[in-house]
């Protein structure tokens, strides 16, 4: 909420400006950076002040202009569903991770909607603190009901699977209208596209311009136990959608999902919220390197690794 109330003195400061008889011009670009830590033993680290982290863009230090610890702070979360085709044999194992999430990290503080999706994308529950309305879309969604509101503009789509789309629409139609708290998606899919407008490149852009960071729980059907091509290309897409963004990745075949959406909570309540002013003043679409650092040895640092000067 701090940081929101910052930008605002700041967009307030011209109009402050004409009060006066000294008008002058501000040209912020603020850049908002979520940071969890991590010791050697994998926990949490917290109680961490400003001057025990380091920010560079593209290598140049910047100059922390806001600091703040985000625990216990308000959770805005998209849950996202694949129920395209290459899913069918997983969606039991859908319906009770997304029934576990929500009985260990949503809390009566907490907001959550659910977005189902195959080539279409169907919001099934608007943003809710209630567990079983989100369940309760979820059931319909499964037993066909069709009806729910598409998620972006209407698009002539052939084949099967929009996982770009519902990640692009999450972050610009969804997300973005949140003013305080963190934000995330949870995608359970095997990160598979073959019907999106967008691309993964475009999708990745906007969670990282909205702050959204993302968690993959992938779950991949494999034919004779070995990955094929696009299995592989799936894996790479949700790794790096969710390295870049600054969470993580799960295969859910291999891994104990309940104790991971656990990690998920406490790592979204425990992070760091920091902003700075781009030494770089340009706004000429490149990619800028976000690089943090923190001065205590032994400890992993995940954040955005960047984002695009629009």
């Amino acid at each position: 909420m701090r940081l929101r109330l910052f930008r605002v003195v700041l967009a307030c400061l011209p109009m402050l400006s004409a009060v006066g008889q000294t008008p002058f011009r501000v040209d912020v670009k603020l850049v908002d950076v979520s940071v969890s830590v991590r010791d050697s033993e994998g926990r949490l680290v917290t109680g961490l002040g400003q001057d025990d982290f380091d920010v560079f863009e593209d290598g140049a230090p910047q100059k922390i202009a806001f600091f703040a610890r985000s625990q216990d702070v308000p959770l805005n979360l998209g849950l996202i569903v694949d129920f395209s085709g290459s899913q069918d044999p997983f969606l039991k194992a859908h319906h009770k991770d997304l029934e576990t999430f929500l009985g260990s990290v949503l809390s009566p503080v907490d907001r959550a909607y659910l977005l189902c999706f195959g080539n279409y994308l169907r919001v099934v529950s608007e943003f809710t603190s209630s567990p079983n309305e989100l369940l309760a879309g979820l059931q319909a969604y499964e037993k066909g009901r069709r009806s729910f509101p598409e998620l972006g503009p209407a698009e002539d789509r052939e084949a099967g699977t929009a996982f770009y789309d519902a990640i692009y629409y999450s972050s610009t139609e969804m997300l973005a209208k949140v003013e305080h708290g963190r934000r995330a998606l949870i995608v359970f899919s095997d990160g598979e596209d073959n019907s999106s407008a967008h691309n993964m490149m475009e999708a990745l852009e906007t969670a990282q311009s909205n702050d959204v960071v993302l968690y993959g729980v992938r779950y991949t059907d494999v034919k004779n136990g070995r990955l094929n091509s696009r299995n592989k290309y799936g894996t790479s897409v949700m790794a790096r959608m969710a390295q870049d963004t600054g969470g993580a990745d799960f295969d859910a075949r291999k891994t104990d999902m309940a104790s991971e959406f656990k990690s998920i909570g406490e790592q979204l309540r425990s992070s760091y919220e920091l902003a700075y002013h781009s030494s770089n003043p340009a706004n000429d679409g490149l990619f800028r390197k976000i690089s943090v650092t923190v001065k205590r040895p032994g400890v992993t640092v995940r954040a955005k690794t960047g984002y695009y000067a629009r």
